[in-house]
């Protein structure tokens, strides 16, 4: 069988694929409606919040666009706190609708500043919201949010953030640290096929909400809140993938949540010692450095293309590339849901052979 190392979509366990395979029910009967419904409170649990939170068919990005129609206007001024490929791709979301947008972008492999957001906040006093990613897999960097939503708060503004790859595998509770909008997907640290973008609302992205202009229809948090009360979905739901979702929050639960954050970071920290004793440097600054993905430098003549073929076609293991202009320069290995250390193991044991093969030290 194929080893998955990628930052998603990541493996499944055999229950919750096992669980797509149920027969469709009607999804506006009692049966889906107890699913929803219990779903939606385990969520909560693993969210670490009370705020309102739906579950949409859609990707990540979707449930992104969601995050962005639904609390702005065109022409409202958004600060976009950017480290990396996917928090470019949420500004571009936000600027497709209107927005005016102002970057703040970051050295890649770098965490944001919260200084930096201090000023940019003190500089504009009319923007509405903050963009952020928490955990960026294009570089491997976990950004501060803690510290960035303190900051945020303080100017009272709303804060949009982008947790697929982080929420479920590295801490975030979203009420403690006043996160209005949070968005995660099913094909990452939940581990779950793609499908699903869950996504939790404030009651201050709800005032928000009220006055927001952008176009939405689809994405409606209003009719997701109308049709939950009625333990339903606005429109045809991705069943199969809710079925799953539903097994693999039970056994996260079981579990439990200090205990899967310990895991991710047992596992990230032998991916990055296993990478530094190899000789290969961190792309990332190692004390932001992901407990989701590990970024690697190519190094040593080290030709990252050839190797990624190597591992691919010889050892049936596939780790992620770099993105853009990192395309080349970097590989990635991704640790996050259904992983453990056995898993990165088998990765060191394979490279050792593998990169000698692809020009490094040579």
């Amino acid at each position: 069988m194929e080893q998955l190392r990628i930052p998603g979509p990541t493996p499944c366990p055999d229950e919750v694929l096992q669980a797509m395979t149920k027969q469709m029910i009607n999804h506006r009967g009692p049966e889906f409606g107890q699913i929803v419904s219990d779903a939606t409170d385990n969520l909560k649990q693993l969210f670490q919040t009370k705020n309102d939170l739906f579950l949409l068919t859609g990707s990540g990005t979707g449930g992104l666009e969601a995050a962005v129609v639904n609390t702005l206007s065109p022409g409202d001024k958004v600060l976009s706190v950017s480290i990396g490929v996917f928090g470019e791709r949420f500004a571009t979301i936000a600027r497709q609708f209107g927005a005016e947008v102002i970057p703040l972008g970051f050295e890649w492999g770098k965490a944001a500043d919260v200084d930096s957001i201090r000023r940019a906040l003190e500089a504009e006093p009319g923007i509405k919201a903050v963009l952020v990613t928490h955990n960026e897999t294009s570089t491997g960097v976990t950004n501060d949010l803690a510290q960035i939503s303190s900051t945020v708060k303080r100017f009272s503004k709303l804060l949009l953030v982008d947790a697929i790859s982080s929420l479920s595998s590295i801490d975030l509770p979203v009420d403690e640290w006043h996160c209005d909008v949070v968005v995660t997907g099913s094909q990452k640290g939940w581990m779950v096929p793609p499908g699903l973008a869950m996504v939790s609302v404030s009651e201050e992205a709800w005032r928000a909400h009220a006055g927001a202009r952008m176009p939405r229809f689809y994405w409606d948090f209003s009719k997701a809140k109308s049709y939950l009360e009625k333990r339903q979905t606005p429109w045809t739901p991705g069943m199969t993938a809710i079925f799953a979702l539903s097994v693999s929050l039970k056994m996260m639960l079981k579990e439990g949540l200090a205990s899967i954050f310990a895991r991710h970071a047992r596992v990230a920290q032998l991916a990055r010692d296993s990478m530094k004793s190899l000789g290969l440097p961190l792309f990332a600054d190692e004390r932001y450095a992901s407990n989701t993905v590990t970024a690697v430098a190519g190094a040593g003549g080290l030709d990252t293309k050839k190797m990624l073929k190597i591992m691919r076609e010889e050892h049936r293991i596939v780790l992620g590339g770099g993105q853009q202009s990192l395309d080349g320069k970097i590989f990635r290995i991704g640790h996050m849901g259904w992983v453990k250390e056995s898993d990165i193991e088998l990765v060191i044991s394979a490279l050792k052979v593998v990169l000698p093969q692809a020009g490094f030290g040579g």
